[in-house]
């Protein structure tokens, strides 16, 4: 699978609304090794069944917005908004393909916060 696959294989799910939540055409893009990292909470999921398991007892997954998936090859940055009932949290994932299969994760998070007063002159509201 080259780069024009794992672009495609992405853009369906995400499509989907799903945002990376478990669904049996996102568990047969995963690679069965298969790693999630979360650099800011410590923690690593290693296996595509460990990953559907978490996402099966996710108590209350996000809704989710795409911003832009940016990339080529086997990388591609996944760029999101999580709204966790009126908790917004932006994200970006990492992803990283071998041989047409979804290899590893890395994703990171962060909330909005105030722009700094000094800097209105020089930047445009998003």
């Amino acid at each position: 699978m080259g780069e024009a696959q794992n672009r495609e294989a992405l853009e369906h799910l995400l499509g989907q609304g799903r945002l990376m939540l478990s669904s049996d055409d996102e568990y047969e893009l995963r690679a069965p090794d298969f790693v999630l990292e979360m650099p800011q909470s410590g923690e690593r999921i290693v296996g595509r069944d460990r990953m559907r398991a978490m996402q099966e007892a996710f108590p209350n997954p996000p809704e989710g917005r795409v911003r832009r998936i940016s990339g080529s090859g086997d990388l591609f940055v996944i760029e999101l908004v999580n709204d966790y009932d009126g908790d917004v949290w932006h994200a970006a994932i990492v992803a990283e393909f071998s041989d047409g299969k979804l290899v590893r994760e890395t994703r990171y998070y962060g909330q909005p916060f105030p722009a700094p007063e000094w800097r209105a002159a020089f930047v445009e509201a998003d």
